[in-house]
């Protein structure tokens, strides 16, 4: 987190963090024959989705806030994983690259913008000023969270859903985690969005008199950001369902076997 945001964007969005998640799915021919490892991968999976979760709760560094929730995305990656929906997983960490470049690059200009200020408790007020930047972080929060219809929605719905659908204690029990983990994640993101934007400025003369808007590069790319993070989910939804028969395939099993 010391790194500038552009490099924590891309190593959060597409690249260190999510090899190892990309290298599970690759090798999901091992794990297939291993039903004993991908529960317990479920498992880890589910609990780092909720300690992350839990300890953005109590953050107030900005960036630190969008790493944890980073980790705790990851977790519902490997929660797919282990539950052997590799293409789940993979949707997940498409959309999540969308809405977390988005966040972590709007992060940052709000922190140029107030001279590297990191801590949200002394901001407050930028939704007058950053009026785009608050647009297209609004959007990226909502995205985070598995807001109806955004990027979030679709692949985390999907892992939630699979979980449901085994109909057994262990099943449902995770899925009733990963559930409040992602009211959690609504919770903590949004917090950050209204502490930052909405609530009464909290920063000094100098800094608040310094604050300017974003330039055009940085329009631009958060622009795209945010419209990929509306859409991305929808668009491509198909395109991973038709990577394999596993997307819902294994809790189709499980509906058979019960009937």
């Amino acid at each position: 987190m010391e790194g500038p945001t552009p490099v924590s964007s891309l190593l959060h969005a597409a690249t260190m963090v999510v090899a190892g998640i990309y290298l599970v799915i690759r090798t999901s021919n091992l794990f297939v024959s291993l039903p004993s490892a991908s529960a317990l991968m479920a498992i880890f999976g589910i609990m780092t989705a909720f300690f992350a979760a839990t300890a953005a709760l109590v953050q107030y560094d900005v960036k630190k806030v969008i790493a944890y929730s980073t980790c705790s995305q990851l977790g519902y990656m490997l929660f797919a994983a282990g539950l052997q929906q590799y293409t789940a997983s993979l949707f997940h960490l498409f959309n999540h690259a969308f809405f977390k470049a988005l966040l972590f690059l709007a992060a940052g200009a709000v922190i140029h913008a107030l001279v590297n200020e990191q801590d949200s408790r002394r901001m407050g007020g930028m939704g007058d000023i950053l009026i785009f930047i608050f647009m297209t972080s609004s959007v990226g929060t909502m995205a985070l969270a598995g807001a109806t219809f955004l990027a979030g929605f679709y692949s985390k719905d999907v892992i939630l859903e699979v979980a449901a659908y085994t109909f057994s204690f262990s099943g449902l029990a995770l899925y009733w985690i990963g559930t409040l983990t992602a009211v959690f994640t609504g919770i903590y993101s949004s917090d950050v969005l209204d502490d930052v934007f909405a609530e009464e400025a909290t920063t000094s003369h100098e800094i608040a008199g310094s604050v300017h808007s974003s330039t055009f590069v940085e329009t631009f790319v958060l622009g795209f950001l945010a419209v990929m993070s509306v859409i991305s989910g929808y668009l491509c939804r198909d395109m991973f369902v038709g990577l394999g028969t596993d997307f819902f395939g294994s809790s189709i099993a499980v509906l058979n076997q019960n009937a």
